[in-house]
């Protein structure tokens, strides 16, 4: 995942621009970068913030740059935002999406003209210097980015600052939001909407799917809207969003009230405490307790002075290590105790297991799981949440193979997999049991696909499901 954010003042834009890009630093740990442009010109700054917040990255800059226009981002993968030189003109550009076509994109840009790209370190095409080039095959700007929109597939947010205003355009299918903020002498645009209201700026429009628009100190004006059918990513309320954001109306802290509530009406289990997994399982947790009136205990504590952001490396093996140690134990709230833990979801599982082994050798009587969404099926074609080299790095996938019979699930129709993913058939059952098993937990039970949706609480034919069910 990613996120951005742009300002457009009458003003110097500078610190509200450091202070919103920072505010998405949840949503990556790789890059971060900000243009700005003003009577100099365009000023770039891009640094790895791998081992080193944003914040403390940038201070330098920060002091520096000087501009009137500026757009940002927090990137978990390429370097972004690129300035680019095309036939319309300098521009600066950033992203957020996934693009699944890039090696059919470049091979029909190759065919149309003379073109190259500059590698990553991982060999791989940069997709923000690829938007850039699809872009520019339009004779301007806003057929360009209409273009762009249109041959991705994926999922696709952009920003493009330019000496004249900021484009945004949100992602055909509405897949990750885009809003705009305003105050009396600037405009601002950001995937996070809380990212901007300590700065002074109060809601000022919500992009339509496939909207786009040109942003300046004085408004935003709508361009292009050639979206209607929305699917927004529902893992935005489940996990990948901040408490304090909400989408297309909806709060994040609101929903994951509802949904630990919807967790406990059908539940059975009497456990001594509810827990939630540090930090999107806690407002889960409180939910469940709300509702069934268990005590809500914290018998784990996340160390925020040196693990404060959510993210993660994306190599597993540091991952599992680093999840460990950023949580600590309070060993009087787990020995003797039987617990009730919340977790946003369950992907691999191996971090999990770990927890819950750590929780009988610290004396729990029982570990009951309770994932705040249901069993994850297919690998997210969309955004980056539960991305892997195979499908059968999931849990899920592991388990009905082995249910099944099989080395590979890939070889499985749709009509057996779908029964995986139904609550009242019995394939489902046989593979929550093995996963129970194979985890060691006392009991697991899955929050249902209608539960988590209702607890959203929007149309759900406007809500991403894919990962779930395999439906788009």
């Amino acid at each position: 995942m990613s996120g951005f954010f742009g300002v457009a003042a009458k003003e110097d834009c500078v610190f509200d621009l450091f202070f919103g890009i920072d505010y998405h630093s949840h949503l990556g740990t790789r890059r971060g970068g900000m243009v700005v442009y003003g009577e100099d010109g365009f000023d770039r700054a891009i640094h790895n913030i791998e081992n080193s917040p944003f914040r403390t990255k940038f201070d330098k800059d920060f002091q520096n740059m000087k501009g009137y226009l500026g757009i940002g981002c927090i990137s978990d993968y390429e370097p972004q935002p690129l300035l680019v030189r095309s036939h319309h003109g300098t521009f600066a550009l950033a992203t957020v999406g996934r693009i699944n076509n890039v090696e059919e994109i470049v091979e029909n840009l190759f065919k149309e003209g003379t073109v190259h790209f500059q590698e990553m370190s991982t060999g791989e095409v940069n997709p923000t210097e690829l938007i850039a080039a699809v872009i520019s095959q339009k004779e301007n700007l806003i057929d360009g980015i209409q273009h762009a929109l249109t041959v991705v597939d994926g999922s696709l947010s952009i920003l493009i600052l330019t000496p004249k205003g900021i484009y945004a355009a949100r992602d055909k299918h509405g897949r990750t939001p885009v809003v705009l903020g305003k105050k009396d002498d600037a405009v601002c645009v950001s995937f996070e909407d809380f990212a901007y209201h300590n700065l002074g700026y109060q809601n000022y429009k919500e992009l339509a799917p496939g909207e786009v628009v040109v942003i300046t100190p004085e408004g935003a004006k709508t361009l292009a809207n050639c979206g209607k059918n929305m699917k927004i990513c529902t893992f935005l309320w489940v996990y990948y969003g901040y408490p304090a954001s909400s989408y297309e109306g909806v709060s994040v802290e609101q929903m994951r009230y509802n949904c630990g509530q919807k967790l406990a009406q059908r539940d059975t289990v009497k456990p001594d405490t509810v827990a939630g997994v540090p930090d999107s399982g806690l407002a889960h947790a409180i939910g469940y307790s709300n509702a069934s009136g268990i005590p809500f205990s914290r018998p784990f504590v996340k160390y925020t002075p040196t693990w404060a952001r959510s993210f993660m490396p994306t190599v597993q093996s540091k991952r599992n290590l680093i999840a460990k140690m950023k949580l600590l134990s309070v060993n009087e709230l787990i020995k003797d105790k039987s617990l009730l833990l919340i977790d946003d979801s369950i992907v691999r599982g191996t971090q999990l297991r770990e927890t819950t082994d750590f929780l009988y050798e610290s004396g729990a009587k029982e570990v009951h799981i309770r994932p705040a969404c249901p069993p994850l099926v297919y690998g997210c074609k969309y955004l980056n949440f539960s991305r892997s080299n195979s499908e059968m790095d999931l849990i899920t996938r592991k388990m009905i193979a082995k249910l099944e019979g099989v080395k590979d699930t890939s070889g499985l129709s749709e009509d057996i997999l779908s029964q995986y993913c139904d609550p009242e058939n019995p394939k489902y059952e046989a593979m929550v049991e093995e996963i129970r098993k194979e985890l060691n937990f006392t009991t697991l039970q899955f929050s249902r696909l209608d539960d988590m949706l209702d607890s959203v609480g929007i149309d759900n034919c406007n809500l991403c499901t894919y990962c779930w069910n395999g439906k788009e």
